[in-house]
């Protein structure tokens, strides 16, 4: 069974593709990338261009972490003018994110249009692996974290590199609950998925689209306190005072990002959001649940 990656250049890309090679030996690996050369070229944009790798009409599954917004027209053009590319293909598990519904209500236009295209494509690929006659899951993760490699996040890490630069953080006094899922965790979900599709066990009770979330509920404030004090002693982030500040005084404090810029105003208004309640990772691993945070971090 060939395995074809995309967004192999990513965090959960690269845990992926070492819990591959650690404990899944019958599969064959082909990783794609638009810009390493080190890999076979794929292009989301070409669809003309992509050429499969591995042996020609082998079955296969495809994984992605890329924008599922490229992946799902990319996928659709493939099967509408060049099927033969798609011969041996057995499945499509991808990564779309929570915001297609945590943002749901969003004020500001930028998320809600990012809204609109995750569920756009989310729909598309789901049509598009009806008509091929291809079982399809969808994973919709919520703030990935996590160092796997030479790959870093962009979430968590920010938010480290800001208490890094400042000596003191005001917070709400409520903070809103959070459910931070390393990347090596969404890549062992992915490969259950996997072992489930290669021993034709999809587990009934999962939908096709899977809000995932990590093993800890915490709230935001919490979670920063902890990322702090699993960092060195050196670490000058650990320095870094967080500060209760109460609720309406932080937000009237907060409230000129209205007229300078809605999506960032907005993104401080989400921390006193519960963005949690997805399905745990040791749910769907049938596993001991990993406690926040998991490492390594940076």
């Amino acid at each position: 069974m060939y395995i074809h990656l995309f967004g192999a250049l990513t965090p959960t890309g690269e845990a992926l593709k070492q819990q591959l090679c650690s404990a899944h030996a019958a599969f064959v690996l082909v990783a794609y990338s638009r810009r390493n050369p080190s890999l076979l070229p794929a292009d989301f944009s070409d669809p003309g261009s992509f050429r499969p790798g591995g042996e020609p009409g082998a079955p296969g599954l495809w994984i992605s972490f890329g924008p599922i917004w490229l992946l799902a027209p990319f996928l659709q053009q493939l099967a509408l003018e060049h099927p033969e590319r798609l011969q041996g293909l057995r499945g499509v598990i991808a990564c779309s994110s929570s915001s297609a519904f945590t943002k749901r209500f969003a004020a500001n236009r930028f998320d809600r249009e990012l809204v609109a295209r995750l569920t756009t494509a989310e729909d598309q690929l789901i049509a598009t692996c009806q008509h091929l006659e291809l079982p399809c899951r969808i994973l919709r993760p919520t703030l990935i974290y996590g160092r796997v490699g030479s790959y870093v996040d962009r979430n968590l890490s920010r938010l480290i590199g800001l208490m890094r630069r400042l000596p003191l953080l005001p917070l709400p006094a409520h903070t809103g609950l959070r459910q931070p899922i390393h990347a090596s965790q969404l890549a062992a979900v992915t490969l259950e998925l996997v072992r489930q599709f290669t021993t034709s066990s999809w587990v009934p009770q999962l939908p096709q689209c899977i809000a995932l979330g990590g093993d800890s509920e915490l709230s935001y404030a919490a979670m920063l306190r902890v990322l702090q004090q699993s960092l060195p002693q050196s670490d000058p982030a650990r320095r870094c005072r967080l500060l209760s500040v109460p609720t309406r005084l932080f937000y009237a404090a907060a409230s000129p990002l209205l007229l300078q810029s809605p999506k960032a105003f907005e993104a401080v208004l989400r921390i006193g959001s519960d963005l949690s309640g997805f399905t745990p990772v040791h749910q769907v691993l049938k596993a001991k649940p990993q406690p926040f945070p998991v490492l390594p971090l940076l």
